[in-house]
Order: C-alpha cells, then structure tokens, then sequence
C-alpha cells in the first residue's frame, strides 16, 4: 500500500513538472527569426514626408534608444489579432483609384487603401495597445515581379518579424518572398536606412 501511495505521488509530481514546463514554454513565445542587417541612412519615401506634413504630431524629429518587442505568445496573438483586422476591414485599392495620384500615404479613414496605408493603420493600432513605436518599422520591399510593396516589421527580442496586407500570418522576415530594401530607423523614424540584400542575415541572438 505504502508503495502505491510514493508511485501515485511520483505522477503527480511528473504531472505537475511536466504542466509547469509546458506554461513556461507557451509563454516563452514562438521560435526566435532572425534580425535584418540594417546599413547606411537612405533616401525617405515621398509618401512618408507626405504623410508627415499632414500629421507632424506621429513624425517628431527626435532621437530614441531604440527598443524592441518581447514576443510572447501573448503578444504575438495581440498583434495577429491587429493584422488579421486591417487585412480583413480594409479594402484594397491603388492610390491612382482612390487618390488619383500615384504614391499617397494615409490611413485608410474611409475603409479603402493601398499597402503603405494598412501598415499605417496596423502601427497606429499597435501603438496604441502599447507597443513602442521604435519597434513598429515601415519598411519597403520588392516583390518577386519588380513590383514595390510596403510592409510593417516588427523589431523583437526574438527577431524581425512582418506584417503584410497579403496575409493574416505573422512571419519572420526570411519566410516572405521579398527583397528587402530600406525602412525606418529604430532611434527616429524620419531617417531611413539600406537593408542588405538577401543572404546577409544575422542569426537569432537569444536576447
């Protein structure tokens, strides 16, 4: 009987160690990315001094530490939620049909926009949940075709990680088919700078 009763707690223990671990586990977060190579200060896009002669108050010239997102799981799903919204509530439009113009910045106040103004919305969403904004980065790329895009990546402690109109999954930047070009500095978000082109990674640092 005495036997039984040390195996029975022995489960127990097993049982409980193995939960505790598995809690600790969830909410370490998901596998770490790893980080874009950032290089040298670069041309701003247009739209981006366009945007900020419209809303000076989001575009403070000022120098920050740059800071990073600690990407739990509970983080995560608050940003997934975010994007999931926008690429749901968001109708896609170029900026020639909704603006006549060919390059326009904005948030999308009427429901219509193009890819810079989802990642608008999604930083100013994100920003306002509490996430620094010296780790929401817009950021320009190329797809497969030439083609220019417009993304939002997400500076953490597990990497960047990126938020596109064209999906509702929330990937490491090396998981996307672009070419990463330039985006936004982390200390102030009027400077730009180069990204290496692909191949030049650097590895997750466990930070």
């Amino acid at each position: 009987m005495f036997g039984f009763i040390v195996k029975t707690a022995a489960i127990y223990v097993l049982a409980g160690a193995a939960l505790i671990a598995s809690a600790t586990t969830a909410d370490a977060g998901p596998e770490g990315s790893s980080y874009a190579v950032a290089g040298a200060e670069t041309s701003v896009p247009f739209g981006w001094v366009d945007f900020c002669q419209r809303y000076r108050g989001e575009c403070a010239d000022e120098t920050h530490a740059p800071r990073d997102i600690d990407l739990t799981s509970a983080a995560l799903k608050k940003i997934a939620r975010v994007n999931a919204w926008v690429n749901k509530s968001i109708q896609p439009v170029t900026d020639e049909e909704h603006w006549a113009t060919v390059d326009a910045w904005d948030y999308p106040a009427d429901g219509k926009g193009d890819c810079e103004d989802y990642a608008l919305l999604k930083r100013r969403m994100l920003i306002a949940k509490g996430f620094p904004s010296e780790a929401l980065l817009l950021t320009v790329v190329k797809e497969a075709n030439g083609d220019g895009h417009s993304i939002l990546t997400i500076h953490t402690n597990r990497g960047d990680y990126v938020l596109d109109n064209l999906t509702d999954e929330v990937k490491p930047w090396t998981q996307t088919p672009y070419r990463f070009v330039k985006r936004q500095s982390q200390e102030n978000p009027n400077i730009w700078v180069a990204l290496s082109e692909p191949g030049a990674r650097l590895a997750y640092a466990g930070r």
